[in-house]
């Protein structure tokens, strides 16, 4: 079993940063990958970025250039450092983990509003 915990979502106006974090614990594997979903009301559950256990990273075109994740050595913790922010970016932030013998766990997503 892998918990995850996000936090720092919240409201920010277009053109601001956000930075979210997620605390992964429990049967945490070397060779897996991190990162963040996003859920817009209406839309299907989009990958947004993600970072393996060589650090390789991908990100969803819309956020290329604007988004950033990275983690800590240990790989316990990922981050997503959100800057240009734009009202399309305002969705629900789930944290998500994979490795090949667990399969996919999910944070309880976090809101992100973009709004003046």
């Amino acid at each position: 079993q892998v918990q995850l915990v996000e936090s720092g979502g919240g409201l920010v106006q277009p053109g601001g940063s956000l930075q979210l974090s997620c605390a992964a614990s429990g049967s945490i594997f070397a060779i897996s990958t991190m990162g963040w979903y996003r859920q817009a009301p209406g839309k299907q559950r989009e990958l947004v970025a993600s970072i393996t256990d060589t650090w390789r990273t991908n990100y969803a075109d819309s956020v290329k250039g604007r988004f950033t994740i990275s983690t800590d050595n240990a790989k316990n913790k990922v981050y997503l450092q959100m800057n240009s922010l734009e009202p399309e970016d305002s969705a629900v932030y789930y944290c998500w983990y994979n490795d090949l013998q667990a399969g996919d766990y999910w944070g309880q997503g976090t809101q992100v509003t973009v709004s003046s």
